[in-house]
C-alpha cells in the first residue's frame, strides 16, 4: 500500500529547554530565550523533499538554535551572574548544540551504523575528568542522530526568516549534491565536518572555561 507523505509525515517534535525561570541559591534568575517551533508547512515540505527514515521520521528537519540540545560531557564550573564559582562537577549535560542559538538550522538524519558499534563509540568518546569517566558525546545514538547541514543566515551572519520554500530548496540541494561524484562529495563533507567539529570543540571548551561565565553568566543546569 502506498501512503501519501502529506498524510503520513509526522510533525517533528523538538526538544525543550528546562522550565524557566529557575532558582540559583537564594535568588531567582529569569532567563529569556527566544524559542520557536518548526512550522507544520515547513515540516511537510521537508518530508516531500527528503523522504522518511526507517522509523517513519523525516530525513530532514529544521530546528531553532535554542531548542536544539546536544550532549556535552566533562568538567563544568557553574558560576553565578557575577562570575563567582558555585561548584565544579563532572557529568553529562544537554546544552544548546549550536553557537548560533538565534538561527534556524537544517539537519539530516544519519543512521546508527554510521557511528560504528557502541563499543567503538565509547572507546572513542570516553574521557577522564576529575578522576571520573564520562562519555564526552553522550550515549550511543541507537536510533541514529540528526546532523547539521546548513545554518539559515545571510552572508554576513544576519537573520533570515524560515519559509517552506527555503527549507525545501536546501534539502533538495543537499540531496542533489549527494548524488553527484560520491567520493568527492564525501571528501568535502568530511572536511566540512572536521572544521565544524573543531569549531564546536572550541565553543564547548569556552562553555566550560572558568574565564567567562557560560551564556552571559547564566548557570547551566544538570539533567538526569
Amino acid at each position: 500500500m502506498v501512503r501519501s507523505l502529506h498524510a503520513s509525515c509526522p510533525l517533528l517534535p523538538l526538544p525543550h529547554l528546562l522550565p524557566l525561570p529557575y532558582f540559583l541559591t537564594d535568588k531567582m534568575i529569569e532567563v529569556i530565550r527566544e524559542r520557536h517551533e518548526t512550522p507544520e508547512n515547513v515540516a511537510r515540505r521537508l518530508c516531500l523533499a527528503g523522504g522518511m527514515n526507517r522509523y517513519g521520521e523525516a530525513n530532514y528537519r529544521v530546528v531553532w538554535g535554542w531548542n536544539r540540545l546536544g550532549w556535552i560531557g566533562g568538567k563544568f564550573e557553574d558560576r553565578d551572574a557575577r562570575g563567582d564559582l558555585i561548584r565544579e562537577v563532572v557529568e553529562l549535560r544537554r546544552e544548546p548544540k549550536y553557537p548560533q542559538v538565534n538561527r534556524w538550522h537544517v539537519e539530516r538524519w544519519v543512521p546508527a551504523e554510521a557511528y560504528g558499534s557502541p563499543r567503538a563509540w565509547y572507546a572513542q568518546t570516553m574521557e577522564r575528568a576529575g578522576g571520573k569517566s564520562v562519555a564526552a558525546l553522550g550515549p550511543y545514538p541507537e536510533r541514529g542522530e540528526y546532523e547539521h547541514c546548513f545554518t539559515l543566515q545571510g552572508p554576513r551572519g544576519e537573520f533570515v526568516q524560515l519559509t517552506p520554500t527555503i527549507a525545501e530548496s536546501v534539502a533538495r540541494a543537499i540531496e542533489w549534491a549527494r548524488g553527484r561524484n560520491p567520493a568527492g562529495q564525501r571528501a568535502k563533507l568530511y572536511e566540512r565536518e572536521a572544521r565544524e567539529e573543531r569549531a564546536y570543540e572550541e565553543w564547548a571548551f569556552e562553555v566550560m572555561d572558568d574565564g567567562a561565565p557560560a551564556f552571559g553568566g547564566v548557570p547551566m543546569v544538570a539533567v538526569g
